[in-house]
């Protein structure tokens, strides 16, 4: 049984979010304001969390934040169409997905489930050198896969071997020159230009906001990082 924790302001949101989940699958809890959630969080063992970002007494941007600091706890935020920012915002400190009121039932669900499919899988899986898993990014190198948020995405070898790179030796800084020499086994003289699109096509695939990337970094003059999110740089 997972325990789901549905926190909002608005006490008929949650009474129908608890409609939506009503299964035997699901223990759930309610909370209507930030405070109250990390309280529950405090004292249950809570396996995912529905959040309103715009509550009183503490936000849901602000609690996501202090819950990163201790729970990799799947956060889901519920948000209206006009808080594109706070969307954003909010998967930068760490929440994994957000919803969009008015809600469709069978969307929740799916985030829902997708949500603890990714979590039970990932901390179920075996520690190993060759499986990286890095926020919500997944490389099996045996097997050369990429997932992200538990579903597979495309990659040309190219993108996979700039990846891998990365994230075989995440926080360090890579110049363009070192990538292109490690990828295509060629001298990396004025290779910044290959790279550049390279990295751009990778962000597209990876990232949920390519323009404001929380995984590949540009470090300018030097090069590109893999950044572990909700850590610190």
């Amino acid at each position: 049984m997972y325990n789901i924790l549905i926190c909002d302001d608005d006490h008929d949101i949650v009474a129908a979010l608890k409609i939506y989940l009503s299964s035997p699958e699901y223990r759930l809890f309610s909370a209507y304001t930030g405070r109250e959630a990390l309280d529950i969080v405090d004292r249950e063992d809570i396996h995912l969390i529905l959040m309103d970002i715009m509550m009183p007494e503490l936000d849901g941007l602000t609690a996501t934040v202090r819950l990163r600091t201790s729970s990799n706890v799947p956060i889901i935020l519920l948000t209206a169409k006009s808080e594109t920012a706070d969307k954003i915002l909010g998967l930068n400190v760490g929440a994994d997905d957000y919803i969009t009121k008015p809600f469709e039932p069978l969307e929740v669900l799916a985030r829902v489930r997708s949500q603890l499919r990714r979590f039970t899988s990932l901390g179920s899986k075996p520690s190993s050198p060759d499986v990286i898993c890095i926020g919500a990014v997944t490389l099996d190198d045996p097997a050369k896969t990429v997932t992200v948020d538990g579903e597979r995405v495309s990659l040309t070898p190219s993108e996979y071997g700039i990846l891998r790179l990365l994230m075989k030796d995440p926080g360090k800084v890579f110049p363009s020159a070192k990538i292109y020499e490690a990828v295509w086994h060629e001298s990396g003289i004025g290779s910044e230009s290959t790279v550049a699109v390279h990295i751009r096509h990778l962000r597209e695939k990876i990232e949920i906001d390519p323009s404001d990337p929380r995984y590949i970094k540009v470090v300018w003059g030097h090069g590109y990082k893999f950044a572990v999110p909700y850590r610190g740089e």
